[in-house]
């Protein structure tokens, strides 16, 4: 009946169909999808050939060498996987497509394929096999550390689209406040919450899509299908450590399948994880000094530069779906995921940390000790001015006197070194929890019209945590540890998708399809408890008026206040339209256009043309132009966060603003508008053979009025007159600004390229992939601002720093590439990957001073093995990068303690190696 409708050929013994029940099948598939549906969870599988399609059944052979049984399709796959494609469904809205017949660039990866290798979360998975996404570590980033921002196409992490089962995931909580230059500001998707387990295959879009898909989809857009079993399960056990000797870790992950009732399936996924902390840290060069002094209570090293801790990291999701009648499908997918992780923060000198241990210098210029008078300025006993005149203190007779508490003047006065006389090191870390849960009804109309309504909803929320700090404006009175508040993002979607296909005159297929979609989203911050942000008296005495000079809040991380504290939600409604014409055999046309409208700046329009052309049987043209945009996110526009960060003169408090705060407006912020691309890319696909193809593709994507927060602004003397006379008081705790802005345009463009080969090696079944991207981004402008000298006179200057706008250019490698090979013989299989990655610029610290880091280029290998002890027990060894190579060592490493750039590609923590053990059933 199949081959009826489908007005195809299919060649297959008659007493092999006959001891098989095949699944049932509704709605529009290709040929090839509609088999492997057809077949799915059967002893048959289907074959393409020069002859047409068979259906073949799954052999097993004995093995009289080894004395087992072999599964020989269920080994990989080899010699199948081309010939019945995967096919995915992100990128169209009709047919499914393969990654050959896309008429845009289309990575489609297979579970086996993201699972093979040392890495344990997925942001990692698809950097090392999608050559132009990539990721780094955050070892000390703030919210950037908890959640990871991965860059696709040289853009920032909230340029490319997240769907899970085609349907819009939602944003983190987490804005990189601290992005490494080119995340500088972004607020993505933490999809690291999804279970690997839970996947069937990840398919990624690298082409604009906003006019298909909406904001966000300017790199590209990447889809997490979901495993829809009904039966079987996996369990799956994996422990490793880098070759260091630390970060030990341990993984298990499960997945069951069900049947629901007569006609649905649900499908539970699990996972958790736990990795102990890295470190690949030097010690300090101003540590190292206090010690040679004579300081005995340095740690060593005194600041830990490696991966945070994961304390636990679990999670759930279920998929499921019922088939109401022939024609009508209910479905349903949810997703619970919660971590706690901790890391570290910069090294406080106890004797240069200003607002903790350092004060104002003296009339001579030398530095002095912060020391504070309890009873009150000039109130009683006086403190002596303490002079910073050598390395350590600590033997100083003047604080002597202070720290000794037997004599009035010692109880009268104190000094933070009395009680953290090695100075301190912040522990910063969260717990982020995650959930999303979408349902929706699809389905077939009697009028042959096919429908899909949904409706999702999902919540990040980042509960920050800091210890191992004081809030210097409390004095002796401080508590160590504060929970400086909560941020959180709720979105809500509801879309209904139409699709129908017509044919006019016997000569054009037109695939039309259309849709509306209504989102609203809200970001929120929730105060801190009162020690974490409060002004203590030693800030601002409310009896005399008077400050001593210490810094308010908890040191590292600022607690969110009443100001900063807050609600801000907006919605906005989108209706788009798209549709593709056959105009023959050879060639396919695509039209899309998206109109969206937002409640806080207004509307966008964008469109988009692809076309494909067959040139011949072995060779395809495709190509395509579109428009995009990315609105500001509700947290670009209302977010205040206060952090410590490097700059010039050394550490210093950091104040993230949004756009319309006073303090922003004070130094030329405007409020935000939406970014807007122009995509350009075309490129082809080859089909050499069945067992060989490529394709190659080259983008371009201009970016207008690009969003990011600026470089650190210092406040002047002046400003911070201006802005406290205005009651905004909190301006004198900040010794800098930033604020978010559309300050730039860019323009990227590279080239992608994939090789895939199927052959025999030695008489044994290979597949080789070679992957290559080349990625060049330049800053074509920057707002010029006018800014006053000392004396009087003006002059223009970004607010991005030169090292700022060379971190956008030059941070990610230039090239990557990759070339692996996968066998299977037997019982054994094997999957080797060698990896290349050019060399890249670091600003180290971010601090524009002068701590340039250019590296040279890294290759890397990975190894994974596995053994097939019988139908159901596999175990599997490897390595990720396996003969531990490391970055170049930073040249800097004094300064801060890093051994290496924090931003590598290839990451600072070396070799891991892993044993995995996977029972399937």
């Amino acid at each position: 009946m199949f081959a009826q409708q489908a007005d195809t050929t299919l060649l297959f013994p008659i007493e092999l169909a006959e001891k098989e029940v095949v699944n049932s099948l509704d709605g529009h598939y290709t040929i090839e999808l509609g088999l492997v549906k057809l077949l799915e969870g059967t002893g048959l599988y289907p074959v393409r050939s020069e002859n047409g399609l068979s259906v073949k059944a799954i052999v097993q052979v004995d093995n009289t060498e080894k004395n087992n049984i072999v599964t020989i399709h269920n080994a990989e796959n080899f010699f199948s996987s081309n010939e019945i494609e995967k096919i995915a469904v992100v990128g169209t809205r009709s047919a499914p497509r393969s990654v050959t017949d896309s008429p845009v660039p289309l990575d489609i990866i297979g579970v086996n394929e993201f699972t093979r290798q040392g890495s344990t979360d997925i942001v990692s998975m698809l950097a090392t096999l999608v050559p132009s996404f990539n990721v780094n570590d955050q070892p000390i980033n703030d919210a950037s550390s908890l959640v990871r921002p991965a860059n696709l196409r040289g853009m920032a992490s909230d340029h490319t689209l997240i769907l899970i089962n085609g349907k819009r995931r939602h944003r983190s909580a987490a804005i990189t406040f601290l992005g490494g230059g080119l995340s500088d500001g972004a607020q993505g998707v933490d999809i690291s919450n999804i279970p690997a387990s839970s996947l069937q295959q990840i398919e990624v879009l690298r082409d604009g899509a906003a006019a298909q898909y909406g904001s966000d989809a300017i790199a590209g857009v990447i889809n997490f299908v979901l495993n829809d079993n009904d039966a079987g399960g996996t369990f799956d056990v994996r422990a490793g450590q880098y070759a260091q000797g630390d970060g030990e870790l341990l993984q298990l992950q499960g997945n069951l399948g069900f049947t629901l009732g007569p006609n649905g399936f649900i499908n539970i996924s699990t996972e958790y994880k736990q990795q102990a902390s890295t470190n690949r840290s030097v010690q300090r060069d101003d540590a190292l000094e206090l010690i040679e002094a004579g300081n005995e209570f340095v740690q060593s090293p005194a600041q830990i530069w490696g991966s945070p801790r994961i304390d636990y990291d679990l999670k759930f999701l279920v998929n499921m779906g019922y088939d109401l009648d022939s024609s009508n499908e209910f479905y349903s997918f949810s997703n619970l995921a919660q971590r706690k992780v901790l890391g570290g923060f910069y090294f406080r000198n106890p004797q240069t940390r200003d607002g903790v241990f350092e004060g104002l210098p003296n009339e001579q210029g030398i530095p002095t000790l912060l020391v504070a008078d309890l009873d009150g300025v000039e109130q009683g006993i006086s403190c002596p001015k303490v002079l910073i005149t050598d390395a350590n203190i600590l033997d100083d007779q003047d604080y002597l006197l202070i720290a000794d508490d037997s004599t009035s003047l010692g109880q009268n006065c104190f000094s933070f070194n009395e009680i953290l006389p090695g100075g301190f090191t912040p522990q910063f870390g969260g717990t982020i929890s995650d959930i999303s849960w979408v349902l929706g009804l699809k389905g077939k109309s009697s009028t042959e019209w096919e429908y899909d309504l949904s409706a999702g909803l999902g919540y990040s929320e980042i509960d920050y945590q800091i210890s191992q700090t004081v809030n210097p404006s409390l004095g002796p009175n401080t508590p160590f540890s504060f929970d400086p508040g909560l941020a959180s993002q709720l979105e809500k979607n509801i879309n209904l998708d139409l699709f129908k296909q017509f044919n006019i005159d016997k000569k054009y297929q037109i695939n039309f399809a259309t849709g509306f979609e209504w989102r609203r989203e809200s970001y929120r911050q929730k105060m801190g408890d009162l020690a974490s942000y409060v002004v203590g008296d030693f800030a601002f005495d409310p009896n005399t008026g008077v400050s001593q000079g210490f810094a308010v809040g908890s040191n590292g991380f600022h607690g969110y206040n009443s100001q900063s504290a807050g609600k801000w939600s907006r919605g906005n409604w989108a209706v788009y339209t798209d549709f593709e014409v056959h105009m023959s055999d050879a060639f396919l046309f695509g039209m899309a256009a998206r109109y969206e409208d937002f409640t806080d700046f207004g509307a966008n329009f964008d469109g988009k043309v692809s076309a494909r052309m067959i040139l011949n049987e072995s060779l395809t043209l495709r190509g395509s132009v579109s428009t995009g945009f990315k609105a500001p996110t509700v947290g670009q526009s209302n977010v205040v966060n206060v952090t410590t960060a490097f700059s010039p003169g050394g550490l210093e408090d950091q104040a993230t603003l949004a756009p319309t705060n006073p303090i922003s407006i004070q130094l030329g912020a405007t409020p935000l508008s939406p970014e807007e691309s122009i995509n350009i890319s075309f490129g082809m696909v080859g089909e050499i053979a069945k067992q060989f193809y490529f394709t190659l593709d080259y983008f371009n994507i201009e970016l207008h009025d690009r969003i990011s927060t600026t470089s650190a602004l210092h406040l002047s003397q002046d400003d911070i007159n201006t802005l406290v006379s205005e009651g905004i008081t909190e301006a004198s705790s900040y010794g800098s600004a930033k604020f978010f802005t559309n300050d730039f345009d860019t323009t990227t463009q590279g080239i992608d390229a994939v090789v895939n080969y199927e052959t025999y090696l030695f008489n044994i079944p290979s597949r080789f992939m070679f992957t290559y991207n080349w990625t060049d981004t330049k800053v074509d402008r920057v707002t010029l601002y006018s800014r006053m000298k000392a004396d009087g006179t003006t002059y223009l200057e970004s607010n991005l720093t030169p090292q700022r706008i060379q971190m956008i250019e030059d941070n990610l490698p230039a090239h990557r590439g990759s070339v692996s090979v996968v066998q299977a013989y037997n019982n054994l299989s094997s999957n080797i990957r060698l990896n290349f990655y050019a060399g890249f610029y670091e600003d180290h610290l971010d601090a524009a001073a002068g701590l340039n880091i250019y590296t040279g280029s890294e290759v890397t290998l990975d190894l994974d093995i596995s053994y097939q002890l019988n139908a159901n027990f596999k175990l599997s060894a490897g390595a990720k990068n396996l003969f531990d190579n490391r970055p170049d060592r930073n040249p800097y490493s004094g300064n801060a303690g890093a051994l290496y750039a924090a931003t590598s590609p290839l990451g600072i923590n070396g070799g891991l190696y892993y044993l995995r053990a996977l029972y399937e059933f």
